[in-house]
């Protein structure tokens, strides 16, 4: 569904912890190697979170970089939309009431929880939400510290998570083209295949399964968003994915035949970071000069749930 006005992305913040794990501390532990994690997966290290540094913490710090990199001030944020797989607690109060009281924001705030495909829905959340009427604008967070939920003894989990946040402020504008569209799925038939055990707090994951519906959602949410926008791959300039696992990325682009280039990763420096992941890779974008005005961006999630989604949009300076 098309918006009826232009919401476009103004600024954005991250926020990476201080600790690195690489892949040779990783081997001391379980019976794996770095050439075994890069060959496998593309990560070469991870940030973890201090055990004194919770999803809040991580989340606002990736928003105090974001103000202080625009420009924009606490004031000028309505309200907020926050994906976590890993919330402070959990029920409540949501991590997006807990960062609003850091800031003293008194707008909406909620949680979305689709995995690695949160940040997708929480960017249609506040998009929605501007485009009714009920904000001006809205922080979209996604935020994460899932070293609290891996088995570390598991060397088929314990080597693809990493904590991390990453936000984006959306604003109405009246020219330029902003999102221009979303799509948003789900095949809850598959939720077991990738879960938190309520028994041990810690990720399960079926690898197959979640390899085979990766690579195929990924493809179909590309397609489609194309096809309805009567555009083609060379039409867009970047595709952000959920970075996690380079071989699901390599595979796809193989499928669709697309120069694998055109898929921005930096899951070699951080690993999977789940709803993290893609405003991560847009902040360091930005940093590098890479997000010019004009161009067509294609942001892809896919997760737990199973989840998956994207966003198509035009990047304005």
């Amino acid at each position: 569904m098309k918006p009826p006005q232009s919401i476009q992305i103004s600024a954005l913040g991250s926020y990476s912890p201080a600790k690195v794990v690489t892949n040779e501390e990783l081997s001391k532990r379980v019976n794996t190697s770095d050439e075994w994690i890069r060959s496998h997966t593309g990560i070469g290290t991870r940030h973890i979170a201090a055990e004194d540094e919770t999803t809040t913490d991580l989340a606002t710090k990736a928003v105090e970089n974001l103000l202080k990199a625009s420009g924009k001030h606490v004031g000028d944020i309505d309200g907020i939309v926050v994906a976590t797989a890993t919330p402070d607690y959990p029920g409540f109060p949501s991590t997006a009431c807990l960062l609003a009281q850091r800031f003293g924001i008194t707008g909406p705030a909620l949680d979305v929880s689709a995995g690695c495909t949160g940040f997708i829905y929480a960017l249609e959340v506040g998009r929605a939400m501007i485009a009714s009427g009920a904000m001006r604008n809205a922080l979209v967070v996604g935020s994460e510290t899932l070293s609290t939920v891996v088995d570390w003894d598991d060397r088929n989990t314990c080597v693809l998570f990493g904590d991390g946040a990453g936000c984006a402020l959306l604003e109405s504008f009246e020219e330029g083209e902003g999102i221009l569209d979303t799509y948003l799925k789900a095949e809850a038939a598959g939720a077991e295949a990738l879960v938190i055990d309520p028994k041990s707090r810690a990720i399960k994951m079926d690898g197959r399964a979640v390899y085979s519906f990766a690579v195929r959602s990924i493809g179909q949410t590309i397609e489609t968003l194309l096809e309805r926008n009567s555009l083609t791959i060379d039409d867009v300039a970047w595709i952000v994915p959920h970075q996690a696992n380079q071989r699901i990325i390599s595979a796809c682009a193989k499928r669709l035949g697309i120069d694998v280039q055109k898929f921005y990763l930096n899951i070699e420096q951080y690993a999977n970071t789940s709803a993290a992941s893609i405003p991560l890779a847009l902040a360091e974008m930005q940093e590098k000069g890479l997000l010019k005005d004009g161009q067509k961006l294609l942001l892809v999630g896919f997760g737990a749930g199973l989840t998956y989604g994207g966003t198509l949009l035009t990047w304005h300076q």
